[in-house]
């Protein structure tokens, strides 16, 4: 089965229904096509955040994520100098 990627607005808005009473959790997944497990993992990540809030967490996750990358990279590269340096 294809997974569909939810827009941060289309996340916040769900939430935000439901945190109203405007719908029940299963309601809410049956009109996106996912599991009511798929609304409470966003509740527990994203509940009581704005759309702008959602977008900036996620671009600082991306770039938390290649600074890790860059900075295991550089681990590497050190590693092999210094076997480099005792071989001489």
């Amino acid at each position: 089965m294809k997974r569909k990627r939810y827009s941060e607005e289309q996340i916040v808005k769900a939430l935000k229904e439901i945190e109203a009473g405007r719908i029940t959790v299963a309601e809410q997944a049956r009109q996106l096509a996912c599991s009511e497990n798929t609304i409470y993992l966003w509740k527990k990540k994203f509940g009581g955040l704005e759309v702008q809030d959602v977008k900036e967490l996620r671009e600082l996750r991306q770039e938390n994520s290649k600074l890790k990358q860059m900075v295991a990279n550089l681990m590497l590269e050190k590693e092999a100098i210094a076997e480099a340096l005792k071989k001489l």
